[in-house]
């Protein structure tokens, strides 16, 4: 479980192919303080902390999880947004994030306002019950609010703490982001699906 409170950014020093899985050594702040089994979000995606070496750490995504997010595009030199598991006895300062990203969606528009900046997304409008004005949802494990909302697209805000210490600040127009969209809000669309 996470909050979407990003704690660093972290650089895919290498990408290794299997079969249909990719493995990737990644190089942040925090990776020595990692433990072998720890779960760890990466733009949002909750992966295994493998193997621990030289300030780098080792994580293998699947193939269903290449299908359903970005990691599939993942290149060496790439930052990704890092955060660790929530500890019961801290602050939610985001939202309930479970790292279970359910699709991605394309930046389409990059507005650079006085002191922030505003991004639009399309998105599959088959999730389109999943979110509402002045929800929560997830941008490569990132906490953010939705605003302008329709049954393709929203729109988020970005304060300058946000931009500097998140991977938002290299989104450009046409690029693909993880989401995962507000647990709660999941649940009760499906409670309503069998009413």
């Amino acid at each position: 479980m996470f909050t979407g409170i990003i704690e660093t950014m972290g650089t895919i020093e290498t990408v290794i192919s299997a079969g249909t899985n990719r493995t990737f050594w990644i190089t942040s702040p925090i990776s020595a303080e990692f433990s072998i089994d720890q779960s760890v979000s990466h733009n949002g995606v909750c992966l295994t902390v493998e193997e621990i070496k030289n300030g780098q750490h080792r994580v293998t995504a699947i193939d269903e999880t290449l299908t359903i997010t970005n990691l599939k595009s993942w290149e060496k030199g790439m930052l990704v947004n890092i955060e660790r598991c929530l500890q019961m006895n801290g602050r939610l300062d985001g939202h309930i994030v479970q790292g279970h990203v359910d699709t991605t969606a394309t930046c389409s528009h990059v507005i650079t306002k006085q002191g922030s900046w505003e991004y639009t997304f399309q998105f599959d409008k088959k999730f389109a019950t999943l979110i509402i004005e002045k929800g929560s949802i997830t941008i490569n494990g990132t906490s953010l609010t939705l605003f302008n909302v329709t049954n393709d697209s929203f729109s988020v805000a970005i304060i300058p703490y946000t931009y500097e210490h998140t991977n938002m600040q290299f989104l450009q127009k046409g690029d693909e982001v993880n989401i995962e969209f507000d647990m709660i809000g999941k649940y009760v669309n499906r409670f309503m699906q069998f009413r």
